[in-house]
């Protein structure tokens, strides 16, 4: 026995690399390096003194699930000059046989758990398939994965490390493909620090002897190969620690498919490419400016949008949210669905807010494929699709990719910096390359892969504060003394920049709660990078001032007021959105103050200010037809309500003010711009008007906003307008057709010159009680 063989019979404690080991056990070059060739050969069996030459050490640290280097033992080896030694592991075989050119050669057992050797005189490496003898007395054929050589290239490696890149989903997880001409997947794995890595799953009885995988120590990737799998099949990965402790086996932190819950394997998903119809809409979307264009977002929480009681109250499927969402949206007129997260994810309560496995559709509604039929039926209709998206923490579930290989893989080892407090869940360690390259590239995945329109990016300000939620000493400043999280920052600013550079026409928004400079910013000038920002602040201060009785809202008029300070210095998303409507906050209908009429007219005056107000618009599911009680993510929307004509004048209030606000460019061109805005009454909170115009990118195109939030009609009230003409009253949300008072200007005014409010021009308006109005200049 060669020193090689003693050093290989012991428990590796650090993995082989994958390049050829200088080792009596392991001298076929093919074996290690990948170049796998057929050898035209005539097999002859031998009759070995024993049953194979490596120490028995060796076969006892792979029955034992403990050898680090599964190649140096397991396949074909060249033990001497022209023979053979092809070694496998079979525990579930009675017995064996190799198959290698038309003849039937017998495997010897040389362990009595099921390692089997088979000895071949060979000038070349043999090609053979592995017969194996059931207990049953049947016959399984298959191919040895050992038999093949590696399917990766060290430059895909190294890739890994590029934050922005696509080599994560290109690289890691398991994909269809041929080796050699043999169908099957092909596994890799990012554990560095694991002593072994073998993958588990339906096919092997979820036994780790069976399919342990080849460590690429240059970039601390496992990888195998598995001729004859199919899609549909499951699996999961068993790891041994650098200090030999087995973990809970885990899920893949690539798979793109996944097992509905509570059920957590990852799940087989062919190669073969998505079918798209969307051709016409992606076309459309790369020459798009969305900051010029009209955007009204409808959050829906696909769970408890709509479900099927009669069916056990079952979720709907992607392909009945196709046939019923879509239309449903495209209806109301709202130019996008937002998504709360479908990263598959564990726990029903939350949301999607702790995922496990980024790559893949939540198996709760269907299968991949059918999520791809969803898109292409929102971009058939012309919905745009964006998706919650959660890089800032994950879950501590036991199959999650916490503690990955025994180590701190994907999070901080220190709870100060890798401990979400607020949420029980772990924080990303930006500051580890793969790991954000890895999180860079499911964005890019959703956006590439699945078509997808957008990113909402939740709990920005958690991952660019080190003292988010902590009190001092629970945390760690930067290298500068500072809270900023400056690997956070550089993550977000490499994934915009990405995005961007990649997938045109699409956007990435923050959901940024603090006063963060140049969120909505390029990265050239010091920015983030986002497309958008949700504005928060305009949220709050909004509703605090609407949920007021009308005789103290003059008290609070600044919060109407207030947000147009620093409207223009974001790209900003208007959000009405889940989190208002749970956790005790009730629902937007039961912020309303007064008798039940009047709940209803201040929240359709609510909706007209908001629509006219500078910013793209987004509405939680129900809010569109006042959903009564509070959000509750087991329950369908009340759908019921829609019987009663208020609730249903709610909907088509939504409804007229999403196609006025599409058909009324000056209400949406020059969102971000402040020469696209004109205070007329900003002052008047004794009697809670307020007032502005809206501009678009041409002289003619004006759009007036006028609200009266006392439930007071007011006669000829005088607003100053920017110019002359007839301004058509496109919307009042006191019409009687949505359940209002009919108090309004018969269909419009012709502006009169009489100077009001620095204007020459002017209009004398009816003011409905608890109502706005939208007049649309008309040249």
């Amino acid at each position: 026995m060669t020193d090689a063989d003693e050093k290989l019979a012991t428990k590796v404690a650090t993995p082989v690399s994958s390049t050829a080991a200088a080792d009596g056990a392991s001298r076929d070059l093919g074996s290690r390096t990948g170049s796998t060739q057929s050898v035209s050969v005539t097999p002859k069996v031998s009759a070995p003194s024993r049953a194979s030459t490596l120490h028995p050490d060796a076969i006892a640290a792979m029955m034992g699930a403990d050898h680090g280097d599964p190649f140096a033992v397991l396949g074909p080896h060249q033990v001497s000059e022209g023979r053979w030694e092809v070694r496998a592991i079979l525990p579930e075989a009675k017995g064996a046989t190799l198959l290698l050119g038309g003849q039937r050669l017998p495997f010897e057992k040389a362990h009595p758990d099921g390692f089997f050797v088979a000895t071949v005189e060979s000038q070349g490496r043999p090609l053979y398939e592995i017969a194996v003898e059931q207990w049953d007395g049947s016959e399984r054929r298959r191919f040895d994965p050992y038999g093949f050589g590696t399917t990766l290239e060290l430059p895909e490696i190294e890739a890994l490390r590029e934050i922005g890149s696509n080599a994560t989903y290109r690289v890691l997880g398991a994909h269809e493909r041929k080796q050699d001409g043999i169908d099957g997947f092909r596994f890799a794995v990012w554990a560095p620090n694991a002593r072994k890595v073998s993958v588990v799953g339906d096919f092997n009885e979820w036994d780790g002897r069976r399919h342990p995988m080849r460590l690429w120590q240059s970039g601390g990737v496992w990888e195998l190969f598995v001729p004859g799998l199919k899609s549909g099949q499951t699996y999961k990965y068993e790891i041994r620690g650098p200090d030999g402790a087995l973990l809970p086996l885990k899920a893949d932190p690539v798979a793109f498919r996944a097992q509905h819950p509570p059920e957590t394997a990852s799940v087989l998903q062919g190669g073969h490419a998505p079918v798209w119809h969307d051709k016409a809409w992606m076309a459309s979307r790369d020459e798009r400016d969305p900051r010029h264009v009209a955007m009204s977002i409808y959050e829906v929480h696909m769970g408890s949008w709509m479900r099927v009681p009669e069916e056990g109250n079952r979720y709907l499927t992607y392909k009945e949210l196709g046939e019923r969402l879509i239309p449903y949206v495209k209806e109301l007129g709202f130019t996008h669905i937002e998504m709360l997260p479908i990263t598959e994810f564990p726990f029903d309560g939350s949301w999607g807010y702790q995922a496990v496995s980024l790559f893949a559709p939540s198996s709760r509604f269907g299968t991949p494929d059918e999520f791809v039929a969803f898109v292409n039926t929102a971009h058939e209709a012309g919905i745009g699709v964006l998706l919650d998206w959660v890089p800032g923490h994950f879950p501590l579930d036991a199959h999650a990719h916490g503690m990955f290989d025994g180590t701190h893989l994907y999070e901080h080892a220190d709870p100060r910096q890798g401990f979400h407090q607020d949420w029980g869940t772990y924080i990303y360690n930006f500051g580890r390359s793969e790991v954000s390259s890895f999180l860079a590239a499911n964005g890019r995945f959703w956006l590439e892969h699945y078509h997808l329109d957008g990113l909402r990016v939740d709990a920005v300000a958690s991952m660019l504060y080190l003292d988010y939620s902590r009190r001092a000493g629970e945390w760690i400043p930067n290298q500068y003394g500072g809270n900023e999280n400056l690997d956070a920052i550089n993550f977000l600013r490499k994934t915009n920049e990405a995005t961007y550079s990649h997938a045109p026409g699409t956007i990435t928004v923050a959901e940024e709660s603090t006063s963060w400079p140049g969120v909505s910013h390029p990265t050239y000038t010091g920015g983030l990078g986002f497309g958008f920002k949700w504005n928060m602040g305009w949220m709050h201060d909004t509703l605090k001032y609407i949920s007021q009785d009308p005789i103290h809202r003059r008290y609070h008029h600044h919060n109407l007021t207030f947000g147009l300070l620093y409207a223009f210095s974001e790209n900003f998303v208007l959000p009405l959105s889940h989190d208002e409507v749970v956790h005790g906050k009730g629902s937007l209908l039961g912020k309303m103050p007064g008798d039940r009429w009047q709940k209803f007219a201040n929240l359709r005056a609510y909706f007209g200010f908001m629509w006219g107000h500078p910013g793209k618009k987004l509405l939680f599911m129900g809010g569109e037809f006042a959903q009564e009680r509070e959000w509750n993510h087991n329950h369908s929307l009340d759908w019921h309500l829609l019987e009663d004509g208020l609730h249903g004048g709610v909907k088509d209030l939504i409804h007229d003010l999403n196609h006025v606000y599409r058909a009324t460019p000056a209400l949406y061109q020059r969102d971000f711009e402040p020469a696209g805005f004109q205070w007329l009454v900003a002052d008047d909170q004794d009697n809670s008007v307020i007032a502005w115009a809206r501009k678009g990118e041409t002289e003619s195109e004006i759009a007036i906003v006028v609200s009266n939030f006392t439930p007071v009609p007011r006669e000829g009230y005088r607003v100053g307008v920017p110019a002359g003409g007839f301004y058509r009253e496109a919307i009042n949300t006191d019409s009687d057709r949505y359940g209002g008072s009919n108090v309004g200007n018969m269909g419009g005014l012709q502006a009169e010159a009489v100077p009001s409010h620095g204007q020459q021009h002017s209009l004398s308006l009816r003011l409905p009680p608890l109502g706005t109005l939208i007049l649309a200049r008309e040249s």
